[in-house]
């Protein structure tokens, strides 16, 4: 069983709030790199960089990042050379936004906190989310959140993305 829970209007609405709010909290727009983590978080990063070039008239950098070699269920740690790749630029004293679509248990967060230390040494580090489902292991909090909500483990989010899955939605379905 599924629910619907965003649609494309609903996305985009985030998208630009959580942009807005983003330029609130900076003071140096030009010190700003937005990173996403991949699967869809790339893509929510590319789209919060088009909003705030939109909303700010300064250009905002972008990567991705693939942090399996990083989670902490994985033995093979030779992964360094990799981030050599997907940051292309220079992330040292600059304040990075970190993307992703859905947070729970905070584990993912930290592994994509532990490849951005080991490519640099940012002014900061803020996280910025589509959906917080709750259910944290680790004290990892969202700065930017999209939509907040309880949910169980037996539940699956499910984010699609145009980019990928050819539209834009959020559902929840029920294993």
């Amino acid at each position: 069983m599924q629910k619907h829970l965003l649609d494309k209007k609903d996305i985009e609405r985030i998208i630009a709030r959580i942009s807005s709010e983003i330029l609130e909290r900076t003071k140096d727009s030009s010190r700003l790199i937005v990173i996403g983590i991949r699967k869809r978080g790339d893509f929510l990063a590319e789209r919060i960089a088009h909003k705030l070039e939109f909303m700010d008239g300064q250009k905002v950098e972008t990567a991705a990042i693939d942090i399996t070699f990083y989670r902490d269920d994985v033995q093979l740690k030779a992964y360094k050379y990799i981030l050599k790749e997907e940051i292309n630029f220079e992330i040292t004293d600059k304040n990075v936004v970190l993307v992703d679509d859905v947070i729970s248990t905070g584990r993912t967060i930290r592994a994509a906190v532990d490849a951005l230390i080991d490519s640099g040494r940012p002014r900061s580090i803020q996280l910025a989310v589509l959906i917080d489902r709750g259910g944290r292991e680790l004290p990892i909090q969202p700065d930017y959140s999209g939509k907040k909500m309880q949910t169980d483990f037996n539940n699956e989010v499910v984010v699609k993305l145009l980019e990928i899955d050819g539209e834009d939605e959020v559902l929840i379905s029920w294993k």
